[in-house]
């Protein structure tokens, strides 16, 4: 193995990469490699890291700046950690927990204590007393990918492990999709492109926005933002942007966009008065409804009134929404005749009923009539995630098998603290009856659920009824402060990957670029040695190093390349030129065109084989909070005298959700320290805030402190504070304390969209807030806890 003479400074971990072939630096000695936000190459220079984008992307994203202050930080974690209590007493429930200092271990007796208890664990409880939580974005690299190493890993030692399906971000519409509209895939990635907007679309009415925040990152990485350049494209042709939602940002500057201001959670409302609109002047597609949906007839009754004797016009909506009937019904006429592109983003059914945004977004692009049409119908979550809206890459990238799961229990994702509170207990999820199962030993890597979940003193709550907690970490955050054993591991720059996504062309080389930090190992590197001393050593690894297995990944590529007549190096020509350009599919429209083209011959996977307005499935279930069609269901938690204000939660700007928030590009957007939440000077007046203040946002659940930045971009009677900083709570031994830092899911809700999904509902709440004039607490986030 050769080490390059000009290979960077701190870069002297040897390489795992075995290859005669010198690794590819540039002139100035940068190394290529990749992340969930952007392609980039790095090097050390004098103790230092510097990072430059890829050359080929017009819009980089500042989240890369968050690596250079964050590789070295006292945050990191330099050596196996135990929690005193759990080594003094042993495994069980313990309020402890977050509580508690830390002692530290050696990496060998560490390994072997944890060995140990898991055996204890599978050999007293099963494999289905084990929860692989691991719900979280981790590395772009495909190997080194930490939700599939230790799924792998507890699969072939422990024989299993009860799973979480779904996700925060979508965890109402992959559930709901299937039933109305078919693939969640075929929706989301095989749909309408970014392309087709830019050269096609006349007016995009986006629900919630497409915040370019959110499309700048991209799971397995990106190597172009192409978005922002996709709707200046769209705007300088002609097309209009109509954004619905209460924060102005949601659309960049770009698309010009028409700012619909409406009430935060209260777009079913607003879509149903504009299909009624449509419906009562004759505007509608009729044609299209008879041949391809099933159930208007149905849901035409109730848009009407005829079943609850209310029709849901723009004078019932005006009142819920907060916008004028006149401006209701303009917006309707402006749409009919045009090619209409309806996009409903993410965050909408991140709340109460959640379900029925995505339903009715659906149900008003085919009235439309739109559907199938290049830059026209409906583009669920696009602008959600860098990968939507574009061709998907015709071969294969990279991955890593998890193996079989032998537990068949699992709960959705966001109903960890009710599985972990309420064991034996019957839910209700997907029109059947489950239980939750009983857990006495959480195994976590790749994530972080103290910034994931809502209501983060339930979460301690829940966390404290365990017998272990397991956490993999590089940083402090909440979830490893609260863990029993804490295990160091190493930053994606510390190691050697494969970076490759299914829509982004380009597969990259990930070189090392630093040694790992303290004593960090690589998370195989840990499973291996586990799975050594359980015995399922040659069962984790197949007998292959972390570098061999690089090169097992890139055959199958290898070959699907010369399957399909590509270009197709051997691993070392990969590795040493660092990307590779992989063969896209064509910008067809995918199923959604196919099926307009021929609807009996490419019918949709639902049961009726057309888009389901009605669904007789889900009015089986008999659920009182998801019917059979798209319904306004009013939320159960409103503004009231003691929390009068709504309060959006949403992701952040200048980290992937809690992802290196001790990184220079999150820390220098914080103000004294703290996270900054939007407020509309008009409500600030009347609390006596000003711009810059540090203020008290506060509701039964919960505090957290903030910064405030005043502005007009937000609806009034609304607050905005992005998730992601890290819960600091002033002190810890209170059952609520304030978090000093600005995290929101102190204040967020614990509960299910609906008993049909059980997503998340983190995006909304409400709240009040009061400046802060007491002495302003030390933030201590970052800083190693006690011991």
């Amino acid at each position: 193995m050769l080490q390059h003479p000009n290979a960077p400074s701190g870069a002297t971990r040897e390489s795992l990469i075995m290859s005669d072939t010198l690794p590819p630096l540039d002139q100035e000695g940068f190394l290529p490699h990749s992340s969930h936000w952007g392609v980039f190459s790095a090097r050390m220079r004098d103790g230092e890291l510097q990072v430059r984008p890829h050359p080929g992307d017009p819009d980089p994203n500042g989240i890369l700046d968050n690596f250079p202050a964050a590789l070295r930080h006292r945050a990191r974690i330099a050596k196996p950690m135990v929690r005193r209590g759990w080594l003094e007493r042993g495994p069980g429930p313990d309020r402890r927990r977050g509580r508690d200092e830390f002692v530290e271990m050696e990496w060998e007796a560490v390994l072997d204590l944890l060995a140990g208890e898991l055996k204890r664990v599978k050999d007293e409880h099963g494999a289905g007393s084990v929860f692989g939580g691991s719900y979280g974005w981790s590395s772009a690299g495909r190997f080194h990918h930490a939700q599939s190493q230790v799924h792998r890993f507890l699969n072939t030692s422990l024989g299993g492990y009860v799973r979480s399906v779904n996700s925060y971000s979508s965890g109402a519409s992959s559930v709901l999709v299937p039933h109305i509209l078919g693939s969640y895939e075929d929706l989301t990635k095989h749909n309408v492109t970014w392309a087709q907007l830019a050269e096609h679309s006349e007016v995009v009415l986006a629900f919630g926005g497409m915040a370019l925040k959110n499309s700048m990152v991209s799971g397995g990485g990106v190597s172009q933002h192409v978005e922002r350049g996709a709707m200046l494209a769209a705007r300088q042709r002609g097309c209009e942007f109509l954004l619905v939602g209460p924060l102005r940002s949601d659309l960049p500057e770009e698309a010009g966009a028409e700012w619909i201001s409406n009430i935060p959670g209260t777009d079913t409302a607003l879509m149903l008065a504009l299909t009624h609109t449509l419906v009562a002047e004759g505007l509608h597609d009729r044609a299209f409804l008879d041949r391809y949906t099933e159930g208007w007839p149905v849901f035409e009754r109730y848009l009407l009134g005829e079943t609850d004797g209310q029709p849901k016009d723009a004078a019932w909506a005006a009142p819920i929404t907060g916008v004028p009937a006149e401006t209701i019904v303009s917006i309707a006429r402006r749409l009919h005749g045009r090619r209409v592109l309806v996009t409903v983003a993410h965050s909408l059914q991140r709340s109460e009923h959640g379900e029925q945004p995505v339903w009715m977004g659906a149900v008003l692009a085919s009235v439309l009539g739109q559907i199938g049409l290049p830059g026209g119908g409906y583009g669920y979550s696009l602008g959600a995630i860098g990968y939507y809206g574009r061709r998907g890459n015709a071969v294969s990238g990279p991955t890593l098998s998890q193996g079989r799961n032998r537990v068949a229990d699992f709960i959705p994702v966001a109903r960890i603290a009710d599985m972990l509170l309420k064991p034996g207990t019957d839910y209700r999820y997907n029109g059947e009856t489950r239980q939750y199962p009983h857990i006495k030993l959480v195994y976590w890597a790749g994530g972080n659920p103290f910034h994931h979940h809502q209501d983060i003193n339930r979460l301690r709550d829940a966390f404290a009824q365990l017998d272990t907690l397991v956490v993999h970490e590089l940083g402090w955050t909440a979830t490893a402060r609260h863990a029993d054993i804490v295990l160091p591991c190493t930053m994606t720059l510390e190691r050697e990957d494969i970076g490759s996504s299914s829509h982004d062309p380009l597969m990259v080389a990930m070189h090392r670029v630093a040694q790992p930090y303290g004593e960090a190992r690589d998370d195989y590197d840990i499973f291996a040695d586990l799975a050594r001393r359980l015995g399922t050593e040659e069962a984790f690894t197949e007998g292959r190093t972390s570098g061999e297995w690089l090169r097992h990944l890139y055959a199958r590529t290898q070959k699907a390349l010369e399957a399909e007549g590509a270009p197709a190096p051997d691993f070392d020509e990969f590795w040493r030129a660092g990307s590779l350009e992989l063969p896209q599919g064509p910008d067809d429209g995918g199923p959604w065109r196919a099926f307009r083209e021929d609807p009996e011959g490419e019918a949709l996977p639902t049961p009726s084989g057309r888009i389901e307005i009605f669904s007789s499935t889900i009015a089986r279930f008999n659920e009182a909070d998801c019917p059979g069609h798209p319904t306004w269901l009013a939320p159960t938690e409103a503004p009231r005298t003691e929390a009068p204000l709504h309060l959006v939660a949403n992701q952040p700007a200048t980290r992937l959700h809690s992802q290196l928030d001790f990184g220079g590009h999150s820390t220098g957007a914080k103000h004294r320290g703290r996270e900054v939440a939007s407020m509309q000077p008009e409500d600030a007046a009347i609390r006596g805030i000003a711009d810059g203040d540090i203020v008290r946002l506060f509701n039964a659940r919960g505090a957290c402190l903030a910064g405030i930045r005043l502005t007009d971009g937000i609806r009034p009677g609304v607050v905005q504070l992005a998730t992601g900083a890290w819960y600091d709570p002033e002190d810890p031994e209170d059952d609520r304390p304030l978090c000093v830092h600005g995290n929101p899911n102190v204040l967020t809700r614990d509960v299910g969209t609906s008993a049909l999904a059980q997503g998340c509902t983190g995006q909304l709440t409400t709240v009040e807030i009061e400046r802060f004039d007491g002495n302003l607490p030390p933030i201590r986030a970052f800083d190693p806890p006690p011991g």
